[in-house]
């Protein structure tokens, strides 16, 4: 098994590319781009879907070498469930910016307090 330090980095590395996907994403979308457009786009997505990828491994990862997965799934703690949930959100914002691209901006600030709210169920884990 791998040291949790590097789950960590692997997990923070998923995050940084999903956001810097999705920025790429939103700027490409207000520049009038589509969502089948050239092939810069769809390395965008490659990236997004690929940090998504980084940040379930990462974070279970986290979890095996913490114990928290010890009794699988009916053992995930309240905070965890709502992680996964606002991952899930993140995965379904990818293809907004092109369906209403005056919503490309709402969406990126939006993206921006989604992770900061991660962030937080990370640190205080209320629930």
């Amino acid at each position: 098994m791998l040291p949790r330090d590097l789950y960590e980095i692997v997990h923070i590395l998923g995050i940084a590319l999903t956001m810097l996907a999705f920025g790429g994403v939103v700027m490409h979308a207000r520049a009038g781009g589509t969502w089948k457009g050239a092939h810069g786009e769809r390395a965008l997505r490659v990236a997004h879907h690929l940090g998504l990828f980084l940040i379930l491994l990462g974070g279970f990862g986290m979890l095996a070498r913490i114990g928290v997965a010890k009794g699988g799934i009916a053992s995930f703690p309240g905070w965890l469930w709502a992680k996964l949930a606002l991952l899930v959100l993140l995965g379904g914002t990818v293809r907004l910016p092109y369906r209403r691209p005056a919503l490309a901006w709402a969406a990126f600030a939006a993206t921006a307090l989604v992770a900061a709210m991660a962030a937080w169920l990370a640190l205080y884990k209320p629930i």
